[in-house]
């Protein structure tokens, strides 16, 4: 199926590696410009050229994404490289699960409030697009209940409710608003990596909860997203996505 993205131009947070990476070579092999940002400079320099050697053009930036002026610099760095904005993808997370309240000043300015600082930037360049879309990437903590309960599943949540609010405030301009909620997703350098070496028990029984019983890829995740975010899914606005191999049970 050709979801009509080439020659769009996107913007995706946290693109260096796992889920947001995954998102931008996604865009990139339907013919998609995109940029990125990430913390660490190399890893965005790896990601630019790996994304270029698709055949598209592609621009990144190392920032920290808690930093709003910066953030929104890269947004509108991102729009004058590429020509324009069609597709804004929000996917950095603090990774920050706990009650203290360093995890939740961490969860707020990372999930949260980079997702708005983002979403104000984007939307100038958004509502010139013909096809514009933003989706923002929560997780199925913030659907339902889980380990993560406390400030990382309580900002996930959030912005689950963030996105639906957009949809309505946004439709006039004709731009479509969308969460993803992955499952528990395994890849190089990820959250589920690290615990699979730390706290092996803990990985096993999430696994066996899983009725697939594995864990999902980045790539299913991204293949979700890139549809969702492609004029193909044009009907598609103010929905939560949960991409989890039936993990979740509430209706």
């Amino acid at each position: 199926m050709d979801l009509g993205l080439k020659g769009k131009r996107v913007a995706v947070t946290g693109g260096s590696k796992g889920i947001g990476r995954a998102i931008a070579q996604g865009f990139a092999a339907e013919g998609a410009s995109v940029s990125i940002c990430a913390r660490n400079a190399d890893e965005v320099a790896a990601a630019v050229a790996a994304l270029k050697a698709k055949g598209v053009k592609a621009f990144g930036k190392a920032l920290d994404v808690a930093d709003g002026p910066a953030l929104k610099h890269w947004i509108a760095a991102s729009a004058a490289e590429l020509g324009g904005l069609d597709a804004l993808v929000c996917n950095v997370s603090a990774l920050a699960v706990g009650d203290t309240e360093e995890s939740w000043e961490k969860s707020f300015r990372t999930d949260m409030m980079h997702t708005v600082n983002a979403v104000g930037a984007a939307v100038p360049f958004l509502e010139k697009s013909s096809s514009p879309s933003i989706a923002l990437i929560s997780s199925v903590s913030g659907f339902e209940v889980d380990f993560a309960a406390g400030s990382y599943g309580a900002m996930k949540a959030a912005l689950i409710h963030y996105a639906k609010g957009l949809s309505r405030q946004l439709v006039g301009k004709g731009i479509r608003v969308n969460c993803v909620s992955p499952g528990n997703t395994y890849f190089d350098g990820g959250i589920w990596q690290n615990i699979e070496k730390n706290m092996p028990d803990l990985f096993a029984s999430t696994v066996k909860v899983n009725p697939t019983g594995k864990f999902g890829t980045a790539e299913e995740v991204a293949n979700g997203v890139v549809f969702l975010a492609s004029p193909m899914a044009s009907r598609i606005s103010g929905t939560n996505l949960v991409i989890d191999g039936a993990l979740t049970v509430a209706v």
